[in-house]
């Protein structure tokens, strides 16, 4: 009926128009208007019918332009600058043009300019009780009488502006963080476009409470907290239907996959399936921080059981109660998921995330190759501290490739801290070393002391590459008296680790040590930055896994910074999807660090700090994407591009980012005429 009224209704001055470019031979859609209209002519009967499939015609291309402005960057587009622009004269309306908006009624704050509609399945209550469509009270009159639920909501209609200062205020009112976790997690549920709208809007503040050092709390109650399904669960009883389980997830376009098998959250040991959590917060920075949109990112919890005693025992525990499935009853599990969701989505970005140190590297080695994945706790922290060693060299004066020079203490000998010997070392041996140079600047300690050459049998592959001659078992403390390390990078999980005597030592051996407690959440911190900047009189740089407060000494303040994946992760898996790569390379882990780098300022470097700040994620995301796509490129695997038909990748990939903002939506319906 919509449609039938329009194309009735067409000005005869619009047909003019549309004749005059066919005859001119400016549009191919024109010339088979023109062919119709002048059937119609000879052919009254045709006229109805020709106009009739010309409009659907429309109408299907406009819907897929919706559909692809929907999820990108939702800009707004004006018709009358588009064909100005097309005309290639300034048009003389363009001031009348200019919008002023409304600070008053139910468009306060808000554009009345053509936005693309997102056409959505559903109607009425449906659309209010889907996070991904539901604006709430921001609905406008117009879309409670189209989309059906006038009486549904609260009378008065406010905007985004008013719904974002009701939950900042709430939050702030607040003095517990896992309360302001849960009124974010709440409004996660109701309103995924206003929760991605705060945290890009809000980042700095918002970061810590969705993810590092709150999630581990939340994690910790999730069985309590629990309210609504978010993500999909694969446990020994799926075995055999995983094929067919992925299609139970409503979206046929997922990118990125984050996925735990909950063994070793943070540094919080095993939490079975409350690590559900971590994926969670994850996919949010995915969304907020790298532009990928909420609809293709999928949280999952691979629940192999769990050997902590008291979550068996725990009568609110929601995960499988059983001690976890060791050996080939474990790969098995893992291997039929990694199968399933490659079965459904062929370009998926699989995250390995929280996996214990045992399993993690022997998973990564296995799918690497023939698998678009990563693991974070290795690779993802690997680059990140990777891009703060680099930083960390500018503000000391010194050049990044200097990074070959410096002797390293590794606290911690699992998957997080060889993860980080490993990347550290390949990007020395970019800068021009060879393998036994760089092998020979660290020192990596675990419970048992330095690794060293008599524990050959008792480590892994990844360990030996790090085992010394000489020293093996000597503890922490002696190791840093003896070599005297420039750097010491602790991914122990044992909050305290580095004592005054070591912290001391460090200072009296390096005009500017470089310290990195990475380990999460903050209790588990190895030091804490107020102990690190008194204990070394303020000569040290400092980068922690966990936010600190700026610390003031002597009349000076000193600025932590945060050396967080969420730097590294979301960019790389943009950069990774829009390119189409097969594989995630060391090389590409290496310029997403470097870019990561380049982007603190000389008057950050001077303040001691070595990463940007949160603020500025969405653009540090942007380069570390370009970076990466550039890489895929040099090294054949962007499939889904072509480079030399974009010749602005920056622009690129700044359009294909998702910003959370409302856009129009209408009612997804067959229609004829």
């Amino acid at each position: 009926m919509f449609l039938s009224q329009r194309c009735g209704g067409m000005k005869t001055t619009m047909i003019q128009q549309r004749i005059a470019s066919a005859a001119a031979g400016k549009t191919t859609r024109g010339r088979k208007l023109l062919a119709g209209v002048a059937a119609g002519m000879t052919n009254p009967s045709r006229s109805r019918s020709s106009l009739a499939v010309a409009t659907r015609s429309n109408t299907a291309t406009l819907s897929s332009v919706s559909h692809r402005l929907s999820i990108g960057n939702r800009s707004f587009v004006s018709f009358s600058d588009k064909d100005a622009s097309n005309n290639g004269s300034s048009s003389e309306l363009k001031d009348q043009l200019i919008e002023n908006i409304s600070t008053e009624g139910e468009w306060a704050h808000c554009s009345r300019k053509f936005m693309a509609p997102l056409q959505v399945p559903v109607r009425g209550s449906d659309i209010l009780n889907n996070p991904l469509y539901n604006k709430g009270t921001a609905f406008k009159s117009g879309e409670r009488d189209r989309l059906r639920f006038r009486g549904l909501l609260p009378p008065r209609r406010t905007n985004m502006k008013v719904q974002k200062d009701r939950i900042l205020h709430a939050i702030r009112s607040e003095d517990s963080d896992i309360r302001k976790n849960t009124i974010l997690e709440d409004l996660h549920d109701r309103n995924e476009t206003l929760y991605h709208r705060i945290l890009v809007d809000h980042m700095e503040e918002m970061a810590p409470l969705i993810y590092t050092p709150t999630v581990g709390q939340a994690c910790k109650e999730f069985g309590m907290r629990f309210r609504r399904p978010r993500g999909m669960y694969f446990s020994e009883d799926d075995r055999g239907h995983m094929a067919a389980m992925v299609y139970n997830w409503p979206h046929k376009d997922v990118h990125v996959i984050c996925v735990t098998d909950g063994s070793r959250i943070l540094g919080l040991g095993d939490l079975g399936a409350n690590g559900m959590g971590i994926p969670i917060g994850k996919l949010s920075l995915y969304c907020a921080a790298g532009g990928i949109a909420p609809h293709r990112v999928l949280p999952v919890v691979i629940d192999a059981g769990t050997d902590n005693e008291e979550l068996l025992k725990d009568d609110f525990y929601l995960g499988v109660q059983k001690k976890r499935l060791k050996g080939a009853e474990y790969y098995q599990l893992v291997d039929e998921f990694m199968q399933a969701v490659r079965h459904r989505w062929p370009n998926v970005l699989v995250q390995f995330e929280d996996f214990s140190s045992d399993k993690a590297q022997v998973l990564l080695n296995h799918y690497r190759h023939d698998h678009l994945c990563f693991n974070d706790d290795i690779q993802g922290t690997g680059a990140t501290t990777l891009a703060g060693a680099l930083g960390a060299l500018r503000a000391r004066g010194d050049h990044v490739h200097d990074l070959g020079k410096q002797r390293i203490v590794i606290a911690g000998a699992g998957s997080a801290g060889i993860g980080v010997a490993q990347v550290l070392m390949q990007a020395m041996i970019e800068q021009g070393r060879t393998p036994q140079e760089a092998r020979d600047c660290f020192y990596v300690v675990d419970a048992s002391g330095l690794l060293g050459v008599g524990d050959h049998d008792k480590l892994s592959r990844e360990q030996r590459d790090f085992m010394r001659k000489e020293d093996g078992g000597m503890p922490l403390d002696q190791v840093v008296k003896k070599y005297k390390p420039t750097m010491l990078m602790g991914m122990t999980g044992v909050g305290g680790l580095f004592k005054e005597g070591i912290i001391r030592d460090m200072a009296a051996n390096c005009d500017r040590p470089i310290i990195f407690p990475l380990s999460n959440p903050t209790i588990k911190a190895e030091c804490t930055a107020e102990q690190a900047f008194e204990w070394t009189n303020g000569k040290c740089i400092f980068a922690s896994g966990s936010p600190f407060a700026p610390v003031s000494m002597n009349g000076k303040t000193f600025y932590p910074t945060q050396c967080n994946n969420m730097y590294i992760f979301p960019g790389l898996g943009l950069g990774a999807t829009l390119s189409g790569a097969k594989r995630v390379s060391d090389k590409m882990l290496y310029v997403a660090a470097e870019a990561l780098a380049k982007f603190v300022s000389d008057e950050e470097l001077e303040q001691g700090k070595v990463f940007p700040p949160l603020s500025q994620i969405r653009d540090v995301s942007r380069s570390v994407a370009v970076a990466v796509i550039e890489q895929a490129m040099k090294e054949g695997q962007a499939t889904k591009l072509e480079g030399d038909k974009i010749h602005d990748l920056e622009a690129f990939v700044q359009k294909k980012m998702y910003d959370p903002v409302y856009v129009p939506l209408v009612e997804k319906r067959e229609i004829t005429i």
